[in-house]
């Protein structure tokens, strides 16, 4: 094989190789609705329930928030409820 050859060939592959690069960095572009992780901000649902509440806590723990930043509780307002039983919290 000449030179010339093996140059274009080594050139046509390394083009190959970078636009296979750029093509797998592309996607992810969409809306992600799902809400934010519960250590990053609190839920609407956590002032609106005592069960929203709840839910938000028991996310806490499966987060281990111990060793997280701190999250902004000045909008959360725990809720109440005078007729709602009693929620076990495991």
């Amino acid at each position: 094989m000449s030179g010339a050859v093996i140059g274009r060939s080594l050139g046509s592959m390394l083009a190959l190789t970078g636009a296979l690069a750029l093509a797998g960095c592309g996607g992810g572009s969409g809306s992600d609705d799902s809400p934010p992780p519960a250590t990053s901000a609190v839920p609407p649902s956590a002032s609106e329930s005592v069960g929203g509440f709840i839910a938000y806590l028991k996310e806490l723990v499966v987060a281990s928030a111990d060793t997280l930043e701190p999250v902004d509780i000045n909008a959360l307002t725990p809720p109440t409820s005078e007729s709602t039983e009693p929620e076990a919290v495991d």
